[in-house]
């Protein structure tokens, strides 16, 4: 079992079925509002329209939700203001915030030029391009290291991905005081009763792809830890320059 659940890409291809549009509309709705149970009622029926239609693609689906009456009210209206731009972060760009200086950046977005320009900012923005494109549903990216993004974004996108039992909505925001004081974030176990599983006794695997530089190849090696040293065990590997390919429960 993973130690978070692991996303796949999802599509909407050219001449996509009634049944792949229904796929793609529920992960649009999943990922941008953070596993809120939408009713009938809630539903951008005209959106989906359009997106059925061609008049819009996946990106522009997403912008309608993200810029939605319904996803305002479950994460800007609710939440404090460094909750609201974390959630941004974690559901169109599928990572947590690096640092305090993003933060930052889009407090002063969206204080100077309002809610939309927020949302439009990362939707908008090269990594999203580059990460998803115009037809790819984002998704949780964070949980690999990646080209340009700092190591500690892992354990930031662990701390705010709890699986699909648990949805987003609540006011605190989760990385103010280590992204204020540019700490690194601890993995910690799930609280009872929140719908996750206790990890607490269990073991994982930590699968890590290291550069040779002498040869420039590449070497695959795999860990095995238990849960209280997973968090030093990743750091570790993060300092030596090791690439984490995945993090699994062992069976």
């Amino acid at each position: 079992m993973a130690l978070w659940i692991e996303t796949e890409a999802v599509e909407l291809r050219p001449n996509a079925t009634e049944d792949d549009l229904q796929t793609v509309i529920r992960a649009v709705y999943r990922q941008v509002l953070g596993n809120a149970h939408v009713l009938d009622n809630q539903r951008l029926t005209s959106a989906e329209s359009q997106l059925r239609n061609g008049d819009i693609d996946v990106v522009g689906f997403v912008r309608a939700v993200a810029q939605s009456d319904l996803y305002r009210s479950l994460f800007f209206e609710t939440s404090s203001p460094y909750r609201f731009i974390e959630l941004n972060f974690k559901h169109l760009l599928g990572r947590a915030p690096q640092d305090q200086t993003e933060i930052a950046e889009h407090v002063l977005i969206y204080n100077t030029y309002g809610y939309e320009a927020e949302i439009d900012s990362y939707i908008g923005s090269d990594e999203y391009a580059t990460s998803f494109g115009n037809n790819v549903v984002p998704y949780t990216r964070g949980n690999q290291t990646q080209d340009g993004i700092k190591n500690v974004g892992f354990n930031r996108t662990f701390a705010l991905s709890r699986g699909f039992a648990a949805n987003d909505v609540g006011r605190s925001a989760r990385l103010i005081s280590d992204l204020g004081g540019n700490l690194a974030t601890k993995i910690v176990a799930p609280s009872q009763g929140s719908g996750a599983y206790s990890n607490l006794g269990k073991r994982f695997r930590i699968a890590v792809s290291k550069a040779s530089f002498a040869r420039v190849t590449q070497s695959a090696v795999t860990f095995e830890v238990g849960y209280s040293q997973l968090s030093q065990k990743i750091r570790s590997i993060q300092k030596t320059g090791g690439k984490i390919v995945s993090v699994t429960e062992v069976a």
